[in-house]
């Protein structure tokens, strides 16, 4: 197999990455806010911010693909930094969110669309990873490979919305909807930190294999 069928995969599973977290984002936003889940509608913000993210993936592996060259030109800077803002925006209105909900002792109608969404999610995040990560290693690829590891991390969000959604349903105490979404908001600013860093040229976590 050779380089431009490889990276020709690579661009593939970056437009897959765009369109599934839009989707992700338009279900998890509209049941998060009719089943009243301050998980679930903070998982599909940060999917939206992902898409933005995803965009820049899109237009670098299109970029290293014509001219073999991984440094991140001024549009990726740009697209960076517009999500790493978005993210710790997202941060921010999820912990206000969160300390309203500890005071009212809110408790959402349901999580059974989170356990639905976020099972989904598990699977299609797995998926890509690793053919992310193996397409990566093959073309010996750090750009390929830290986007991998960064797809690593939405799995990580998946899980957390999974368990939080799944225990509220056994268990209907209120206050597990919040821990979930305060896991959420913690990776949230995580990876609101790590876009700044990668836009300022430095390495993040997210680029170790």
């Amino acid at each position: 197999m050779n380089n431009k069928h490889l990276w020709n995969i690579a661009l593939l599973l970056a437009v897959i990455t765009v369109f599934y977290n839009f989707l992700e984002g338009l279900a998890s936003v509209y049941f998060g806010t009719s089943g009243e889940t301050v998980s679930l509608f903070g998982f599909g913000i940060d999917s939206f911010i992902e898409v933005m993210s995803g965009i820049g993936v899109w237009h670098m592996i299109v970029r290293i693909k014509n001219n073999n060259n991984e440094n991140s030109d001024d549009f990726e800077k740009t697209a960076l930094k517009i999500t790493g803002i978005s993210f710790y925006i997202l941060t921010a209105g999820l912990a206000v969110t969160i300390a309203y909900n500890i005071y009212t002792g809110h408790k959402p109608q349901t999580t059974v669309w989170g356990i639905i969404i976020s099972s989904i999610s598990i699977i299609a995040m797995t998926i890509l990873m690793r053919f992310k990560l193996n397409t990566g290693k093959i073309l010996k690829s750090a750009a390929v490979i830290a986007d991998a590891n960064c797809t690593r991390t939405c799995l990580y969000l998946s899980i957390i919305l999974l368990l939080s959604s799944a225990a509220f349903q056994i268990f209907k105490i209120g206050f597990i909807d919040t821990i979930g979404a305060i896991g959420i908001a913690y990776y949230s600013f995580k990876e609101g930190r790590e876009s700044m860093e990668k836009a300022a040229g430095k390495k993040c976590d997210c680029e170790d294999d």
